[in-house]
């Protein structure tokens, strides 16, 4: 096995950086649009659904577009740098028109949003899948392009709850400086300020990555031959590959910590003063505190469950196989929701399930790194079986597991808005904003399901494809023995 390392300090430091950058703008997209589209510019909740649902599905198909676009040649400036660059601005400018709140009729508004929030999906994948292609061209070494992984996967992670800790200052601040009844336009200026911070910091980090790192591991460009298998085909006949692809498919629960988080503090759960006797401007500033408190405290059981593992995910990913850490994770993330739900059912308590919701939040972390990992052990067993080696159609396939995961639990959020009659509009408006307790208990559980039992189940059935993965172990070293004749009998050579 090759064990030459090739990725240099500053070039692991490069995509890192990048990588927080890229977390902290699709954090800022995907952590909060559903509640900007519901409760601030408050669009017709079936609407939203339909415009989440469909538009992400379409991105999902997007990414392995892109991927065979970027697999077809590679430029004077690199195979996977040139789209990273080229996309940024674009990306910066359309994630500010998102949160820009313009004041136009309903039907104007959601035509508005609904092109917007299409465009900025179609170009954030034109970057996202060249991306994170990039461990597949950076070193032919396997545990170093882990290594890289995890590590750029950890600042990515720190990306992603930059808006979180803006989402939890700007609520307990703001209210308080603007001194406002008008609880609506709050958000509007909050969620404003998040995206203009967010992208101003995040273009900066993620566009650098062009000028610092260097594509080591380029197969030459082949033209395709009549008769041979499609890069699609490739795709699908990887049989590893498309259990880590359903593995992805059926964890997509786990993203509701993260996206659901926002409409359970809203609707779940309140904790502050008692909101009897205030004025409409102290109410405000009551309940949005609350609202930024109890997000902030889901989002830092997930800092703490899912960072935490993503920090030993090195050592971890030394010492087993992926396959097996993910089962254990999931199975013990599944057995963890299932304490949350019960409590609460019986208690409706947010501080007792801290504990619960730390522990469901491991897995997100192993997920998050070990099958972004698993993805370019697959694309290696496919380069030693067909000798084609599709890196950004690979990558894609990580990418459409995202963006498809997110788009299910996006509209799982909304089919409960609709199932459970919450009415946005009535909840907050420039006249009344709602504190969580005054809605029925039954509206309050099945908020807070989704955070509890719905991820659940999802850790539990995305473990069942990983029985049945077979790339470990002595077969996985014997893989990359055999891999790296077959490029020397080739005389590919790595830079």
């Amino acid at each position: 096995m090759n064990n030459t390392k090739y990725v240099s300090n500053n070039e692991k430091w490069a995509f890192s950086l990048g990588a927080l950058g890229q977390g902290m703008i699709y954090a800022m997209m995907s952590s909060y649009i559903s509640d900007y589209y519901l409760n601030v510019l408050q669009l017709a909740p079936m609407f939203v659904l339909l415009l989440m649902l469909l538009a992400r599905i379409w991105d999902a198909i997007n990414d392995p577009l892109m991927g065979m676009i970027i697999d077809r040649r590679t430029t004077k400036f690199g195979k996977m740098k040139p789209y990273i660059l080229f996309a940024s601005l674009p990306i910066a400018a359309l994630t500010i028109l998102m949160y820009l709140s313009p004041n136009l009729s309903t039907g104007a508004l959601m035509v508005y949003s609904a092109v917007v929030y299409v465009v900025w999906g179609m170009v954030y994948t034109m970057a996202d899948v060249p991306f994170w292609g990039l461990p597949n061209v950076l070193t032919p070494n396997p545990e170093e392009r882990s290594a890289t992984i995890s590590f750029s996967r950890i600042f990515n992670g720190i990306g992603s709850a930059v808006p979180e800790v803006l989402f939890l200052v700007i609520g307990l601040v703001l209210p308080n400086i603007l001194g406002t009844s008008d609880g609506l336009q709050y958000n509007k200026t909050k969620y404003l300020i998040m995206a203009i911070f967010t992208v101003a910091i995040g273009t900066v980090l993620y566009s650098r990555t062009y000028f610092h790192i260097k594509e080591r591991v380029v197969i030459p460009d082949v033209k395709p031959v009549k008769g041979e298998p499609s890069r699609l085909s490739r795709i699908f006949r990887c049989k590893p590959l498309m259990l880590v692809v359903a593995t992805g498919v059926l964890s997509s629960g786990r993203y509701m910590v993260q996206t659901a988080a926002i409409h359970v503090a809203r609707y779940a759960f309140y904790i502050g003063e008692p909101l009897d006797n205030m004025t409409d401007a102290q109410r405000v500033a009551a309940i949005e505190a609350s609202v930024s408190s109890v997000k902030t405290i889901f989002q830092v059981c997930a800092v703490v469950g899912m960072f935490g593992t993503m920090l030993f995910m090195p050592m971890l990913m030394k010492k087993f196989d992926y396959k097996k850490i993910v089962i254990t994770t999931c199975l013990g993330g599944f057995a963890a929701s299932i304490f949350t739900t019960l409590v609460g059912w019986f208690t409706m308590n947010l501080y007792i399930c801290i504990p619960f919701i730390l522990i469901s939040s491991i897995p997100l972390g192993v997920l998050n790194v070990v099958t972004y990992a698993m993805i370019c052990d697959c694309l290696d067993y496919m380069e030693l079986k067909t000798g084609f080696r599709d890196n950004a159609l690979g990558s894609a396939c990580q990418g459409f597991v995202n963006k498809l995961g997110n788009a299910l639990a996006t509209s799982s959020i909304v089919i409960m808005y609709m199932f459970i009659g919450l009415e946005p509009e009535k909840m907050l408006s420039s006249d009344v904003i709602i504190a969580a307790t005054d809605l029925a208990i039954n509206q309050r559980f099945a908020m807070f399901s989704l955070v509890s039992v719905v991820p659940g189940i999802s850790l539990l059935l995305c473990a069942i494809p990983m029985f049945f993965y077979k790339i470990s172990g002595d077969q996985k070293k014997q893989m990359q023995k055999d891999l790296e004749e077959a490029r020397q009998k080739k005389g590919i050579v790595i830079e």
